[in-house]
């Protein structure tokens, strides 16, 4: 009998650590840019507002590339606890002056989420002045899963998943569970009005300096909670796709939340408005062109076939390239 509980407990163990956990999580990531649609103005929505299914299924994709590529495991976090102290002065905000101190290899081994967002931005802008309607869609969609990024706490340390801490598995906690279980029974995401950002670059460094400071405490409050909970009740076994999974326990993620005191609703919040905001500004960059004429566009064939394949590269069960977060 013994035996045969310390085999079901391995093969639970097994399937907890197989399953997959992604950045702020598939449901989270579409979320986001769903509700960030509602807070532009009516020269945008016009267009965004049709096509708010495209940008909610394709928040996801830079996650999904991320088992074909191995660049693209850099752009969805930095490390910045590895440059000194806060406000970790010692690394340059500007892209080139952060090569010239630390080199480029070193500053994607360490991630560049900042720098990739603004990227992102001059992309998308540049997709508004050509009136290009996939790339606007495709840029939009992509731009929003890294702002969302920037807005974790855990994306802005080394220790990101608990890893040094004895809390593996935080990561898809804090970004997954937390948000699947309480977003929409619980939460508020129709909030204010894009706004226009002046500088982009101090914009999303100021966030990303935010989840850094909050990482500390979203390791501590789990390790702390955890002293308050038996093993038993701190997880329980749930079906997923098919699956039977071990996960954090409804009364653990509820607790949690409650400790965390709406953190991570405010993080999701801030994600949207952002989001939101940037759309906004590389629209008015790109000289508030008209988009009526786009409203009935679709996507080319071989844009479909691109996607399509991209879901075949990350269904196929294949290993993510570079960092994992579970």
């Amino acid at each position: 009998m013994k035996r045969i509980v310390i085999s079901l407990i391995l093969f639970f163990l097994f399937v907890f650590s197989y399953f997959p956990s992604y950045c702020w999580g598939f449901f989270a990531h579409q979320k986001i840019n769903y509700y960030a649609v509602f807070l532009l103005p009516p020269e945008m929505i016009v267009l965004y507002k049709p096509n708010i299914g495209f940008l909610s299924e394709h928040a996801v994709d830079p996650d999904k590339r991320r088992y074909a590529i191995k660049e693209e495991g850099p752009r969805h976090f930095i490390d910045i606890d590895k440059y000194g102290n806060y406000p970790y002065t010692e690394l340059p905000r500007k892209w080139n002056d952060a090569i010239a101190k630390f080199g480029e290899d070193s500053l994607k081994q360490h991630g560049i989420v900042p720098w990739h967002v603004q990227v992102m931005l001059q992309r998308l802008t540049n997709a508004f002045k050509e009136k290009n309607f996939s790339r606007i869609m495709k840029n939009s969609a992509e731009i929003g899963h890294y702002i969302a990024d920037a807005h974790v706490p855990l994306h802005a340390s080394s220790n990101h998943n608990g890893q040094f801490t004895n809390q593996k598995g935080i990561h898809g906690f804090w970004e997954s569970r937390v948000p699947e279980l309480l977003a929409e029974k619980q939460w508020d995401f129709f909030i204010g009005k894009a706004q226009y950002i002046k500088n982009p670059g101090e914009f999303i460094w100021a966030r990303v300096l935010e989840s850094a400071i909050a990482a500390d405490s979203v390791l501590r409050f789990e390790r702390d909670l955890t002293k308050q909970f038996a093993p038993d009740q701190k997880y329980s076994f749930e079906e997923r796709n098919g699956i039977v999974i071990r996960q954090y326990s409804e009364a653990f993620t509820i607790a949690y939340n409650k400790k965390l005191d709406g953190m991570i609703e405010r993080r999701m919040r801030q994600s949207i408005s952002s989001i939101a905001s940037f759309w906004f500004t590389a629209w008015v960059n790109a000289g508030q062109p008209d988009l009526k004429g786009l409203t009935g566009q679709k996507l080319s064939e071989n844009e479909i076939k691109e996607f399509e394949e991209l879901n075949i590269k990350w269904n196929s069960g294949g290993k993510m390239i570079g960092r994992e977060e579970n």
